[in-house]
């Protein structure tokens, strides 16, 4: 497996809305770590997994999280955050259901994917992906030392000040 990706599961889950609005309410409920044999297309695939009562479950396979040198104090910072996430990114049309299509576990990203009118789902971090995120970061994160700007003392001529 390359050191940089991740292969991933979605489990999303439907329940009725309590609003007038909206038929349902879609939220992501977990993610499972590795592909399974049927997911090698490359496309993501949904099946079914089960029903009880008015709540039904979806599996979909064939996602891979990816880790990018640049985005490293974004996945620094979501670990040291209070509630580490990974982030689930959905296409969806006004009152269909979200189709995931990415996840990510860059906070910047997900923050520009939501600004963009995508739908994102926070959800918590297998300790797989998170271990392999915090090696990542350790190997490739070089926080740059931050400094006191020294202000000039303009009383006693430490600026161009002209008359």
């Amino acid at each position: 497996m390359d050191q940089s990706s991740f292969p991933v599961s979605i489990i999303m889950e439907k329940r009725p809305s309590v609003s007038k609005w909206a038929d349902a309410y879609w939220t992501v409920v977990g993610i499972i770590i590795g592909e399974r044999a049927d997911s090698q297309s490359g496309e993501s695939q949904k099946t079914h997994l089960h029903t009880r009562g008015d709540i039904e479950q979806y599996l979909y396979t064939g996602f891979s999280m990816h880790l990018y040198k640049d985005e490293c104090e974004s996945y620094y910072h979501n670990m040291v955050s209070p509630n580490p996430s990974c982030y689930v990114i959905t296409d969806n049309e006004e009152n269909e259901e979200p189709k995931p299509f990415k996840v990510s576990m860059s906070f910047d990203e997900a923050h520009a994917e939501q600004e963009g009118g995508k739908e994102v789902y926070p959800v918590e971090i297998p300790a797989e992906i998170y271990g392999w995120m915090e090696s990542f970061v350790i190997d490739n994160y070089f926080p740059e030392k931050k400094f006191k700007r020294k202000l000039n003392n303009w009383k006693k001529g430490g600026g161009n000040v002209r008359a």
